[in-house]
């Protein structure tokens, strides 16, 4: 028995609350001005959603703007459900918004926007990008069972507010045997479930577990011989009761999160969050050009696994490093060395270069919206531009 776990938690969480007002306010802003600089995080206590931070923008900025974003996200987040009472549930008609947001430092301006068009990078940081040939999608199984589990059941609870709340975590300990065949990304088989969920006050513990245990079952599609009911122990709402929920319940923060926006703990998560930020700062695009890398590594065949850390100097458009490591898995004769530097070489990986290929600077409705990856996760999903394997072909001549 070699046991990994991984976490996921809903739009509802109050952090994740946090994280899409934050990137709501990204949406708009990039959306109205689209050289708009925007840092600034949102902390939720009961009825009280706080938003500080640096901003600068053409946009006007007043009171009706910030709740005019405040009441869009939790809308948007399915608040306040139908089957709970005040007291119970956050009621965004009570939300009092106070808002501390200043203008950003002409010093950062000044390292950000060169005269040649290029853009240096927002902050000084380092992000990761990790893939993973457990799965079609490279990403870790643990992690994906956990989030597809999430998905679901906050999908039924949008849909039955009168039974479920949107507020819910879920866990997944994936047994892979042994420490070989989880360096091997060889998974074996689903150990246990976890899920906290808030319900209506008038449904039984044993109503929830029954209709969690169903969802899951007719809506999740696992591998081959990972889901057996009757060896996996469920651990469904644990303390008995999970009513009272919300901010109301537990206060939100942005960025608290990292590990369920990225990988689940199968890799390290960087130097910062990625929500309340425009694409000039490398916590978000740096994030997801490692992705993208270590992605076509895995999908080229050159190795099991990758690791790629990109970093960066402020004011600096190129990154201070480029590293790749295939922990041991590497399927050719090429060294991480080697596959680190050709890279860098090959792709110039600027904060500039970042945006364009991905389009960060016009998120829409139609293409991806921050608020919407926000509420999912920052990777890990086909429509993401950033997951597209469109230099397959450059990376598989590497095997050569």
């Amino acid at each position: 028995m070699y046991l990994f776990t991984s976490e996921a938690v809903s739009a509802g969480h109050p952090d994740k609350c946090a994280d899409i007002i934050a990137d709501t306010i990204v949406d708009t802003l990039i959306q109205l001005d689209p050289d708009s600089k925007v840092a600034t995080e949102v902390f939720i206590s009961g009825k009280h959603v706080i938003i500080g931070g640096e901003v600068k923008t053409k946009v006007s900025l007043d009171s009706t703007f910030y709740e005019e974003i405040v009441q869009k996200a939790f809308k948007q987040i399915g608040y306040p459900e139908v089957g709970f009472e005040r007291g119970e549930t956050f009621f965004p008609d009570e939300a009092e918004i106070h808002t501390y947001v200043s203008t950003q430092s002409p010093d950062i301006t000044m390292g950000v926007v060169k005269a040649d068009n290029e853009i240096g990078a927002g902050d000084q940081g380092m992000m990761f990008g990790y893939a993973s040939s457990e799965r079609d999608d490279y990403m870790p199984i643990a992690f994906s069972y956990a989030r597809e589990i999430r998905d679901v059941l906050y999908d039924y609870a949008l849909k039955h507010p009168e039974t479920f709340g949107v507020d819910m975590k879920t866990e997944v300990v994936m047994d892979y045997g042994t420490k070989e065949n989880f360096d091997n990304c060889k998974p074996q088989h689903i150990a246990k479930i976890i899920v906290a969920i808030s319900h209506n006050k008038d449904i039984t513990q044993d109503e929830v577990k029954k209709l969690v245990k169903e969802i899951i079952k007719e809506n999740v599609k696992f591998e081959a011989g990972h889901f057996d009911e009757k060896n996996i122990t469920f651990y469904i709402n644990n303390t008995g009761r999970f009513v009272i929920h919300s901010p109301i319940a537990d206060s939100g923060l942005t960025g608290r999160k990292v590990v369920c926006d990225t990988y689940g703990g199968y890799a390290p998560i960087g130097g910062g969050s990625q929500s309340s930020k425009d694409y000039t700062k490398v916590d978000r695009t740096a994030l997801y050009a490692a992705r993208w890398l270590a992605k076509h590594i895995v999908a080229a065949g050159l190795a099991k696994k990758a690791l790629v850390q990109l970093s960066y100097v402020i004011a600096e458009p190129r990154p201070a490093s480029v590293t790749v490591d295939t922990q041991h898995t590497g399927l050719t004769e090429m060294k991480d060395e080697e596959l680190s530097q050709i890279i860098a070489e090959k792709f110039p990986l600027t904060p500039r270069w970042i945006t364009q290929k991905f389009g960060l600077d016009r998120p829409s409705k139609e293409r991806f919206l921050y608020a919407d990856i926000a509420a999912k996760g920052q990777i890990g999903y086909a429509e993401y531009p950033w997951e597209a394997l469109d230099e397959l072909e450059w990376f598989s001549s590497l095997k050569s």
